[in-house]
């Protein structure tokens, strides 16, 4: 059992530095320059008046929440997910689920906000949806996959993050991870080195 815990987390932290991002024509960026783009077009649009938009299905619309809340709390960003029991089973019921979020993207969105994506395998339709939603009245759009290198929602977004496994459990801790990243370094944390002196753990600024 000691083993196979060890292995979890090594592999949860090597899925996690080879995390992937890509721009709209699927060049490759690094995750500072995709971290960048995230904090700068989120700060522009909140500044303009405009706003974030999360969503995700299941553990997905979790993590949608979650950042929704700290984005707006923690980071000073006017941010939403799209959630809402009752309005989720009022517009699956009228208009299929695939609609359930394209449909308060064109209700609530504007032209200069910020859609952040989120699905594991991403080949959920109604997330797709919202992203062509979102797209046609003018949203930037960053997106965050899983499973396969080729899933069709990692070519939809200004930016698209990628963490390569097929597990679900490793790819969500991922994508909350990679939300927080963005938003805790906007907020000013950096790299420490911890290092035990005198039977006390010490961090040390790197920068």
């Amino acid at each position: 059992m000691e083993r196979d815990i060890s292995a979890y987390f090594s592999t949860l932290a090597r899925l996690g530095e080879q995390a992937e991002a890509t721009d709209k024509a699927a060049h490759p960026l690094g995750l500072a320059a995709a971290f960048a783009w995230v904090q700068r077009t989120a700060r522009a649009a909140h500044d303009s008046g405009h706003k974030l938009m999360f969503v995700g299905n299941g553990g997905s619309a979790g993590i949608a929440s979650h950042c929704a809340i700290d984005y707006s709390k923690n980071g000073d960003l006017r941010s939403l997910a799209f959630n809402d029991g009752a309005a989720l089973t009022c517009l699956s019921n009228d208009l299929g689920y695939d609609n359930v979020f394209a449909r308060q993207v064109e209700m609530h969105g504007r032209s200069g906000d910020l859609l952040m994506a989120i699905s594991s395998s991403g080949n959920s339709p109604n997330i797709h949806k919202a992203v062509s939603a979102a797209r046609g009245i003018g949203c930037a759009v960053a997106t965050f996959s899983g499973f396969k290198a080729d899933n069709p929602l990692r070519t939809m977004g200004d930016v698209n993050f990628y963490v390569a496994s097929d597990a679900y459990g490793f790819v969500e801790i991922l994508h909350l991870s990679l939300c927080h990243a963005i938003l805790d370094l906007t907020m000013g944390w950096r790299a420490t080195d911890m290092s035990i002196r005198n039977g006390d753990l010490k961090a040390e600024s790197l920068v």
